[in-house]
């Protein structure tokens, strides 16, 4: 069973500027529940961008950054996990639970690492909570 969404402020988000958090609290967009809903789909990412004056490639990557807070268990970890190119549910489901927890303990040391179990659930839970639409590839 998933946890119920995690709802953190904007600033929480990994390169958000002051700005972007006035000109998305501007648009009702408080916390990062609300800021995936509002950027998962590209079409919502375009209309968000010309409101706000975000380019869609920072949306794009808030909303990525917002995903992944979805996995339940990550958000300590998430520093980590960017380091290793983790920026995504899509690129965590996608990774080899026990390379990827060999990887977390090589750079946090192993008490600081989370259990292989807790890896392996990660990625299982990551793989229904890829929601962010990737852009339509240029033609």
């Amino acid at each position: 069973m998933l946890s119920a969404p995690m709802m953190r402020a904007l600033e929480w988000l990994h390169g958000i500027t002051e700005e972007d958090c006035r000109r998305l609290r501007a648009r009702g967009i408080r916390h990062t529940n609300q800021l995936l809903h509002a950027t998962s789909l590209d079409i919502d990412r375009r209309r968000l961008a010309r409101r706000t004056g975000i380019t869609e490639a920072r949306l794009l990557e808030f909303a990525r950054q917002c995903s992944l807070l979805e996995v339940s268990g990550t958000e300590r970890h998430l520093p980590v996990l960017r380091r290793l190119g983790i920026t995504s549910p899509r690129v965590l489901a996608g990774q080899d639970a026990r390379e990827l927890h060999d990887r977390i303990v090589e750079a946090v040391g192993l008490a600081g690492a989370p259990r292989l179990s807790d890896v392996e659930y990660w990625i299982s839970q990551a793989r229904y909570l890829d929601i962010v639409e990737e852009p339509a590839a240029a033609v």
